[in-house]
């Protein structure tokens, strides 16, 4: 995988809610997403475009601090079917606050780094993981640029220790115990678990247990939960990766 720019972030995720938009048109937007429990469309698509339209405005004051998304107006439309249409709008606003930053202007960001170009990363991964659901729900085929699925993973891994909201990730201690992540077409990772912290490397070698998938877009649906253990081959300590599984999560 190669590191991308903030303005090669930017232009992918102008791109994936310019896709997820069309996924969901004409959809039943009370159809199940499965993938976030107690959702249907119109809550995924609600939810997708309040992010975007929140990191914007961020973005656009190289906010000091985090913004109360609940309390922001985010314009949503009274008839569900109007939802992808007003989520493409983001394709627009999402990328002209992106663009119009420094990338290395400071600002808040959820993992401490503290630079505008945080978040054309963030958005990018966050809307692939939702067209992904949106995908999943209405039951069409499932796509990822094997770089940008890399890059998703490689994303999550660098913002899981800052994920305080999530109570799970506090849990994500060991003895030096290792999970290696990789797939086929050439991008892994290893993650250690040690007694005050874990962190990760990119890097091919095995683990204590050893998560193996044909491509990067299948790694990352497994990493985000998209995918059941059936989807994976797992080689080592499979009761160590369950674990790991079920807390980190963003």
């Amino acid at each position: 995988m190669r590191d991308r720019t903030h303005e090669e972030h930017t232009e992918a995720v102008r791109g994936e809610i310019i896709r997820m938009a069309e996924v969901l048109r004409g959809a039943d937007m009370s159809t199940e997403v499965r993938t976030c429990p107690g959702w249907d469309l119109a809550e995924l698509t609600a939810h997708t475009g309040r992010v975007h339209r929140w990191a914007a405005a961020m973005v656009r004051d190289l906010a000091e601090r985090r913004y109360d998304r609940a309390r922001m107006e985010a314009g949503l439309p009274a008839d569900a079917g109007d939802y992808p249409a007003w989520l493409a709008e983001g394709a627009v606003l999402l990328p002209e606050a992106l663009l119009a930053a420094d990338p290395d202007a400071p600002m808040w960001t959820l993992d401490g780094s503290g630079r505008a170009r945080f978040w054309s990363r963030r958005q990018l991964h966050e809307t692939v993981v939702h067209r992904i659901d949106a995908e999943l729900a209405l039951g069409v085929p499932v796509s990822v640029d094997e770089d940008v699925a890399a890059d998703g993973v490689d994303e999550l891994l660098g913002i899981l220790p800052h994920a305080r909201w999530s109570p799970g990730v506090a849990e994500l201690r060991g003895a030096g115990e290792t999970i290696s992540l990789q797939a086929d077409t050439g991008a892994g990772w290893v993650v250690t678990v040690d007694p005050d912290r874990f962190h990760h490397e990119r890097s091919l070698r095995p683990g204590t247990v050893t998560v193996r998938t044909a491509t990067a877009a299948d790694l990352l649906q497994v990493v985000y939960g998209r995918r059941s253990a059936d989807d994976y081959a797992v080689e080592g300590d499979a009761g160590l990766f369950a674990w790991w599984r079920e807390r980190a999560v963003i």
